[in-house]
């Protein structure tokens, strides 16, 4: 098998391409950041409230904002200029874990500042998350778009590793150290996706309606294979949420510090890019799903 970046037709590498490595780059550094987020937030308010009710409710609200803001995120990143939308999603997330330093610093730090900034933290993401994925296509030639996919999302795997062993580490000088390097990976991101030249696409000035709101769940609907892919990872993602509770794993059961914590938090994603390598050799090719 050839190297992940490998391109077959001109030997070079995809990060060769400067909007892909730009891009890249933002990728890391905002999977990095959120990461790192995590493993502070989760440590943080756990030793604020000694409550798992509130190491919940952290989780519901990042996730709360993407269900809410589904349909109207669709029409959005499909209006207006993706790259834009991104940066000033990730502006955002770089002021709420700014916001989240000084808190920290200055001892003013509550669990309901906490929910507030990470529920700021969840409304950025839900725009951000589909305005990065969309703009891939766009940054490499059509034959190295299967390698830029696999390139992507790779770097987020292995972020997602790093990511929480780092914050864990940068946690043992507290946790204003790890808010404060979480905004800087994050206004790094909106600083590399300023650099990127694409050709922009005409906007869809089309009217809104409820058709057009709905129409993504028209066409998952209509195509079972889809349904399916995206009916399992649904279930995964919900089941997946238990995480939120590592903290007391971490604090109680196992007797350990936010270094323990983060091993918990990347072992989850460790797992899934040895898992992606694997297939990566062994591709799965019969009852796949």
């Amino acid at each position: 098998m050839q190297p992940l970046f490998h391109n077959p037709d001109r030997g070079t590498s995809i990060l060769r391409h400067k909007p892909f490595a730009l891009f890249w780059c933002a990728r890391v550094a905002t999977t990095l950041g959120f990461q790192m987020l995590g493993v502070a937030v989760g440590w943080q308010i756990y030793a604020l409230t000694g409550s798992p009710l509130f190491l919940g409710l952290v989780g519901l609200a990042q996730f709360l904002p993407m269900f809410l803001l589904t349909l109207v995120v669709g029409q959005i990143v499909d209006r207006y200029d993706r790259r834009s939308i991104a940066r000033i999603c990730q502006t955002v997330e770089g002021v709420a874990a700014g916001a989240l330093a000084v808190g920290s610093l200055a001892g003013w730090q509550s669990k309901e500042s906490i929910l507030i900034l990470m529920l700021v933290v969840g409304a950025a993401r839900a725009f951000e998350y589909p305005s990065m994925h969309a703009l891939v296509p766009g940054l490499v030639p059509v034959h190295l778009l299967p390698r830029a996919v696999a390139g992507y999302a790779s770097a987020n795997q292995a972020a997602s590793t790093v990511g929480p062993a780092l914050g864990g580490l940068l946690y043992m000088a507290g946790p204003t150290t790890v808010y404060a390097t979480a905004a800087i990976l994050f206004l790094a991101a909106g600083l590399f996706l300023s650099r990127i030249r694409i050709v922009r696409l005409p906007p869809n000035r089309q009217p809104v309606t409820l058709e057009s709101l709905f129409a993504g769940i028209s066409f998952i609907r209509r195509r079972p294979a889809i349904l399916g892919a995206i009916s399992l990872d649904l279930f995964a993602v919900l089941l997946g949420g238990a995480t939120a509770l590592l903290p007391i794993y971490a604090r109680d059961i196992l007797i350990t510090g936010p270094w323990g914590l983060a091993l918990l938090r990347a072992a989850p994603a460790a797992g899934a890019l040895g898992m992606s390598v694997y297939l990566a050799h062994h591709p799965l090719r019969r009852r796949v799903g």
